[in-house]
C-alpha cells in the first residue's frame, strides 16, 4: 500500500470512529488512526483566554501559547517542526482549527524514517488538523470535559450564559474575515458580540451593557437575542433592529434602569458599502494600508433600551479592498494602569497599526491586543473589554491565506 492510500485509511478511520466518540475519545481515535504510519498523536486545547494549551490526555503538560513552539503553531496557524531528541524522531505541531477558528494544536510524533520537512507530509497533517477541528467543534455540545479543558479559571454564571449565545470567535469566507475576543472571559458581565455572514451581506455588532453583574449579562443577552431574532425573521433595517431591542429590553428589565451601548452594521460584501448605527458606543476605527484613517462617527442614537429616541440617519462608508474595521468597547480604552493613566484610543490605534503592518492573522492581532490591555492593568481588569475586527477583501484582490499570517 502506498502512502497516499495509507492517508486515505487514516482519514476514513478518523471519520468512522468519531461518529460514536465522545470528546474525551478523540485523542485515542486520532492516535489509533495515525499509528498506520508509525506516528503517535496528542491533542491540546487552548483556554478561553488563549494563554495556555492544555492536553486532553493525562500524559502531557500544560504549554504556554507565548514563547513556545506549539504556541507559535497556534498563533500563526502554521505547522511547526520540533527537532528529534534522544531516541525520538521529529515531531510536528499542527494547528487544530474549526474553519478558521483556532481551537488548539495536535502533536504528531514521527518515526525516524519520516522526514518532518516533507511539505506534502505537512500539508496532509494540516488537513488532518482541520478535519479534527471540525469534529472537535461538534463534541462540545455533548459533555463538560472539553469545556473544563478550556477554563484556566472558574466561570461566573453570567459569563456561562453569554458564552452560550456567542458565535465562534473567528469566521472567514471568500471575501472577508471577522474575529472577536472578550475579557475577562471567565467573568464577563455585559459585553458581547455577534455576526452573520450570508450571500453578499455581513452583519456585525458589539454590545456593552451598563453595569457588571448578572443583570448586565441578562440585559445584553436580551439585546443580542432580540436583534438576532428580528434579523432571522427577515428584518434588515438597522433602525428597526435597534427599536426591537429597545422594546425587548424595556419589557424584560427589572425596576432598575438598564440599557446597552452598541454598534450595529451591515456590509455589502460585493460593493464594500458599510451601513452602520452607533447606539451610545465608542465609534469604530477604519484601518487602511496599515494606518487608521478615521473613526466612524455618523449614525448616532441613544443606547438600546431607551424608549422614544428618534430614528437616525444611518452612517455610511465605502470600504476599499483590504480595509479593516475595528470595533471595541470602552473597557479597552478606559483600562487604567497603577498610576491611573488610561490605555486610551491613541495606544489602541498604535497597537492596531503595528499589528497590521506585521501581517499577523486577525485572531492573533486581537489576542495580543487583548493581552496588552490586561497586562497594562497588571491583570486586574476593571471592566469588560471586547474587540471585533472585520477585514474585507473581495475575490478581485488576492488574499493572503490565513495560514500564512496574512488574515
Amino acid at each position: 500500500m502506498n502512502e497516499a492510500d495509507t492517508w486515505w485509511e487514516i482519514v476514513s478511520a478518523l471519520v468512522g470512529a468519531t461518529h460514536s466518540a465522545s470528546g474525551l475519545d478523540l485523542p485515542r481515535v486520532v492516535d489509533d488512526a495515525v499509528a498506520r504510519l508509525g506516528m503517535s498523536a496528542e491533542l491540546y486545547l487552548a483556554d478561553r483566554a488563549q494563554r495556555i494549551l492544555t492536553p486532553i490526555s493525562a500524559t502531557g503538560s500544560v504549554v504556554s501559547i507565548d514563547g513556545t513552539l506549539p504556541g507559535r503553531a497556534f498563533q500563526l496557524v502554521q505547522v511547526m517542526i520540533s527537532p528529534a531528541s534522544g531516541h525520538d524522531g521529529d515531531a510536528l505541531w499542527v494547528p487544530v482549527v474549526n474553519g478558521t477558528e483556532r481551537l488548539g494544536v495536535l502533536r504528531l510524533s514521527l518515526p525516524p524514517d519520516i522526514d518532518a520537512r516533507d511539505l506534502d507530509l505537512q500539508q496532509r497533517c494540516s488537513l488532518l488538523g482541520g478535519l479534527l477541528g471540525h469534529v472537535l467543534a461538534t463534541k462540545f455540545a455533548y459533555g463538560d470535559r472539553l469545556h473544563r479543558a478550556r477554563r484556566a479559571d472558574g466561570m461566573t454564571t453570567a459569563a456561562e450564559l453569554l458564552w452560550q449565545l456567542l458565535p465562534p470567535l473567528t469566521f472567514a469566507s471568500r471575501d472577508l474575515v471577522v474575529s472577536a475576543i472578550l475579557e475577562p472571559h471567565a467573568r464577563v458581565g455585559g459585553d458581547a458580540f455577534d455576526y452573520a455572514i450570508d450571500q453578499g451581506k455581513a452583519f456585525v455588532a458589539i454590545f456593552d451593557a451598563v453595569g457588571h453583574d448578572m443583570q448586565s449579562g441578562l440585559t445584553t443577552s436580551v439585546a443580542l437575542a432580540a436583534i438576532r431574532n428580528a434579523r432571522r425573521s427577515g428584518e434588515h433595517d438597522l433602525n428597526a433592529l435597534a427599536r426591537f431591542a429597545d422594546s425587548e429590553i424595556a419589557e424584560n428589565r427589572r425596576a432598575d434602569y438598564r440599557f446597552v451601548a452598541a454598534v450595529l452594521a451591515w456590509l455589502d460584501t460585493d460593493s464594500g458599502l458599510l451601513t452602520y448605527l452607533i447606539a451610545g458606543h465608542p465609534p469604530p476605527l477604519l484601518l487602511r494600508g496599515n494606518k487608521t484613517v478615521k473613526a466612524l462617527q455618523n449614525g448616532p442614537r441613544v443606547p438600546l433600551g431607551v424608549i422614544g429616541g428618534p430614528e437616525v440617519a444611518l452612517g455610511e462608508e465605502h470600504l476599499q479592498p483590504g480595509d479593516r474595521l475595528l470595533l471595541y468597547t470602552d473597557g479597552i480604552t478606559e483600562a487604567r494602569n497603577a498610576e491611573g493613566r488610561e490605555f486610551g484610543t491613541s495606544r489602541l490605534i498604535e497597537f492596531a497599526e503595528r499589528s497590521s503592518a506585521a501581517a499577523l492573522p486577525i485572531p492573533e492581532t486581537l489576542r495580543r491586543l487583548s493581552h496588552a490591555v490586561l497586562d497594562y492593568q497588571d491583570g486586574r481588569i476593571q471592566d469588560d473589554a471586547t474587540l471585533l475586527m472585520l477585514d474585507w477583501r473581495p475575490p478581485t484582490q488576492k488574499r493572503v491565506p490565513i495560514t500564512s499570517g496574512g488574515t
